[in-house]
């Protein structure tokens, strides 16, 4: 293969943007004259085009013949407290960035919503491999690669509870101790607030959990949306990892939370139909590590304690109910009309018949 084969070869696998949804336009008129009084090089009208992944933020790129961008916003409707904070992730990933090596750069933010509508911050475009729900046809992994792929991942989360918060200059991510019981709290009221007709109260699960906290915790930076569609892999090398995105969630907390968090999107192969319905990364390709695999490879490497992960695994399941449950509450309300949201309460139903099998199981 020639080497303008292999570039070309290379560039079709890049992750891309689609149409700007409907509703959800930009208004270049103000918002071009901001993006070049920070970026002076820029030149030109950009192409603006809308990522699809993501059901919370907005997230756009913004291509100008010198380079591209993109600019994240939080959604219309109402939001649940402390979410959507456009600054705070904003100085969070600036913060990282000296500490972490896959933060992209940061290039400016704006509380202005006379500008879009909302705040926002723009930052630089990481060209390469986003796993989302398939890979790319033309990209090829066997089992030995999608296992290395698998592992750098969890090795990649590693590296970030390994971070020293303190040397850092980090404290102020988040307040620490009592992490887990405040999380417990939120989503309790969080769910409870979102909770219309159509889905369960969830009291049996969020009564488990309220009563089963653990009684160690241990305190580090945590992403809290740790996942493969939302990490950056070099085109090249499909196992180098060369940015982790959405940084919006991630604070002072307990890393073995962080680790049942991302375990609640990881669809393995022998999972039911509706979960593998929902599915939105590889992990049910031959190589991937099972859930368990996963915990097992995590505690080893990590050397974190833990005993029985059962309250993880409940918690991170009920917090993606929570999740789904406050996306639907929108849609229900009408203050979206993303299509896609119409059935979240189905889910939600089986989020929480999944965690209270978990937990019956676990008494046995």
């Amino acid at each position: 293969m020639s080497q303008s084969q292999q570039n070309n070869s290379q560039s079709d696998v890049l992750d891309r943007a689609g149409d700007v949804r409907t509703g959800e336009e930009l208004d270049l008129a103000k918002l071009d004259p901001w993006l070049k009084e920070i970026c002076p090089e820029l030149s030109g009208t950009p192409k603006v085009t809308q990522y699809s992944g993501g059901v919370s933020n907005w997230t756009y790129c913004l291509e100008y013949p010198e380079r591209s961008l993109i600019l994240r916003r939080g959604p219309e409707g109402t939001k649940a407290k402390g979410a959507h904070d456009m600054g705070r992730e904003y100085r969070l990933q600036q913060s990282l960035k000296s500490v972490y090596q896959y933060v992209p750069e940061m290039i400016g933010h704006t509380d202005d919503e006379s500008i879009i509508g909302a705040e926002f911050y723009v930052m630089e475009k990481l060209n390469g491999v986003i796993p989302r729900k398939n890979l790319p046809k033309s990209i090829q992994m066997n089992e030995a690669t999608t296992r290395e792929l698998c592992t750098k991942a969890i090795d990649s989360l590693i590296a970030l509870h390994k971070v020293d918060y303190r040397e850092a200059g980090l404290e102020h991510l988040g307040k620490g101790q009592g992490y887990t019981e405040r999380q417990i709290l939120g989503w309790t009221e969080r769910y409870q607030k979102a909770k219309t007709w159509n889905v369960p109260s969830g009291k049996f699960v969020t009564d488990w959990l309220a009563n089963n906290l653990p009684t160690k915790e241990h305190i580090c930076i945590t992403h809290n949306d740790f996942r493969f569609d939302n990490l950056v892999l070099d085109s090249a090398d499909i196992t180098h990892i060369i940015g982790v995105l959405d940084w919006e969630l991630a604070t002072l907390g307990d890393p073995l939370m962080d680790l049942g968090n991302s375990l609640a999107y990881w669809v393995e192969a022998g999972d039911d139909s509706l979960m593998q319905s929902t599915r939105k990364q590889p992990t049910h390709l031959k190589g991937m590590l099972t859930r368990q695999e996963v915990i097992n490879y995590y505690l080893d490497k990590s050397g974190f304690e833990c005993n029985d992960f059962t309250f993880y695994e409940v918690y991170g399941l009920f917090r993606l109910a929570g999740i789904a449950q406050q996306i639907y509450y929108r849609y229900h309300h009408k203050q979206t009309r993303n299509r896609a949201y119409k059935n979240y309460w189905i889910f939600v139903h089986y989020l929480l018949r999944r965690c209270k099998k978990i937990i019956k199981n676990n008494k046995k």
